[in-house]
């Protein structure tokens, strides 16, 4: 457990017992953060963020305003979850036919964002930088550096690292470039100011 003092929280906001929060966090006004969730350093919770039982999430993730992590979902470090983002837990859903605990789990993987009022159906991996565009419906996997719109979602392109979509030629105008195979992205450098560094 971090020191105390070591991340911030909100007086309106609730953290149940058997939490973990990572230093430098902050959880804003109205949030609810239950039993047994994982936070790591350095993220943000915005205003009423509702995180389920066992969530584990990475360093530095952002969750704007009105994001529900249910119960099943993981998040890796660096992912972005714009405003009123869904996530579901179960696919078929009955009130008077509850699942007890039996979750479909959701894993959106390291630097993926999610925009603003998407909807991720449970069971389905979102790649690793990947790009949800705002108002999509995932209804299946994402690939890694893939851009997806429309429900349901479909690829229309890819993204780079940094987070722009990328041209034809699949370098970025950051200096990452990428290659294409088998339908899948790969990098191949990081960006001229990275490389630059190291030299």
């Amino acid at each position: 457990m971090p020191e105390e003092n070591s991340y911030f929280v909100h007086e309106s906001s609730y953290i149940d017992e058997g939490v973990q929060i990572g230093e430098g966090t902050k959880i804003w006004h109205f949030c609810h953060i239950q039993k047994g969730a994982v936070i790591g350093r350095n993220c943000s919770m915005g205003q009423n963020v509702n995180i389920g039982s066992g969530v584990r999430i990475g360093n530095g993730v952002r969750l704007q305003n009105n994001v529900s992590v249910y119960e099943g979902v993981e998040l890796a470090d660096n992912v972005f979850c714009g405003p009123s983002c869904v996530f579901t837990n179960v696919k078929t859903p009955r009130a008077h036919f509850p699942v007890h605990g039996i979750y479909t789990k959701t894993y959106v993987a390291e630097g993926a964002s999610l925009g603003a009022n998407c909807t991720v159906v449970c069971g389905n991996r979102i790649g690793k930088s990947a790009l949800v565009a705002a108002g999509a419906v995932v209804t299946e996997a994402v690939k890694d550096f893939a851009l997806v719109a429309g429900v349901p979602a479909r690829q229309i392109g890819w993204v780079c690292e940094c987070g722009k979509r990328l041209p034809e030629t699949l370098r970025c105008s950051c200096g990452r470039q990428y290659r294409e195979e088998e339908g899948l992205l790969h990098k191949e450098t990081t960006s001229l100011s990275q490389e630059n560094k190291t030299e």
